[in-house]
Protein backbone atom coordinates (compact mmCIF):
# COMPACT_ATOMS: atom_id res chain seq x y z
CA UNK A 1 0.00 0.00 0.00
CA UNK A 2 2.87 2.41 0.78
CA UNK A 3 4.36 2.06 -2.67
CA UNK A 4 1.07 2.86 -4.34
CA UNK A 5 0.74 6.05 -2.35
CA UNK A 6 3.99 7.74 -3.42
CA UNK A 7 4.11 7.22 -7.15
CA UNK A 8 5.85 9.99 -9.16
CA UNK A 9 2.58 11.18 -10.67
CA UNK A 10 1.01 11.53 -7.22
CA UNK A 11 3.97 13.55 -5.96
CA UNK A 12 3.77 15.87 -8.96
CA UNK A 13 0.07 16.38 -8.34
CA UNK A 14 0.72 17.20 -4.68
CA UNK A 15 3.44 19.70 -5.64
CA UNK A 16 1.11 21.33 -8.16
CA UNK A 17 -1.65 21.69 -5.55
CA UNK A 18 0.80 23.22 -3.05
CA UNK A 19 2.00 25.66 -5.71
CA UNK A 20 -1.56 26.67 -6.53
CA UNK A 21 -2.53 27.09 -2.87
CA UNK A 22 0.45 29.09 -1.69
CA UNK A 23 1.79 30.71 -4.83
CA UNK A 24 5.36 30.90 -6.09
CA UNK A 25 6.44 33.72 -3.78
CA UNK A 26 5.12 32.17 -0.57
CA UNK A 27 6.80 28.75 -0.92
CA UNK A 28 10.40 29.99 -0.33
CA UNK A 29 9.19 31.84 2.77
CA UNK A 30 7.52 28.67 4.07
CA UNK A 31 10.63 26.58 3.42
CA UNK A 32 12.82 29.20 5.11
CA UNK A 33 10.56 29.13 8.16
CA UNK A 34 10.65 25.33 8.31
CA UNK A 35 14.45 25.40 7.98
CA UNK A 36 14.79 27.87 10.84
CA UNK A 37 12.51 25.77 13.00
CA UNK A 38 14.52 22.61 12.34
CA UNK A 39 17.80 24.46 13.02
CA UNK A 40 16.48 25.84 16.31
CA UNK A 41 15.30 22.38 17.32
CA UNK A 42 18.72 20.87 16.57
CA UNK A 43 20.49 23.66 18.45
CA UNK A 44 18.20 23.22 21.45
CA UNK A 45 18.70 19.47 21.54
CA UNK A 46 22.48 19.91 21.19
CA UNK A 47 22.46 22.52 23.92
CA UNK A 48 21.00 20.09 26.43
CA UNK A 49 23.61 17.48 25.56
CA UNK A 50 26.50 19.94 25.71
CA UNK A 51 25.25 21.62 28.87
CA UNK A 52 26.96 18.96 30.98
CA UNK A 53 30.14 18.86 28.89
CA UNK A 54 32.97 21.43 29.17
CA UNK A 55 33.20 23.47 25.98
CA UNK A 56 36.82 24.67 25.98
CA UNK A 57 40.19 23.22 26.86
CA UNK A 58 40.44 25.57 29.86
CA UNK A 59 37.11 24.30 31.18
CA UNK A 60 38.26 20.71 30.77
CA UNK A 61 41.49 21.44 32.64
CA UNK A 62 39.73 23.19 35.51
CA UNK A 63 37.16 20.39 35.71
CA UNK A 64 39.95 17.79 35.82
CA UNK A 65 41.78 19.71 38.60
CA UNK A 66 38.59 20.02 40.64
CA UNK A 67 37.90 16.31 40.39
CA UNK A 68 41.48 15.50 41.41
CA UNK A 69 41.23 17.73 44.50
CA UNK A 70 38.18 15.87 45.78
Amino acid sequence: MGRELFQPMHLLLILLIVLLLFGGKKIPELMRGIGKGVKEFKDASKGEDEKNKPTTEADKTSTDKESQQK
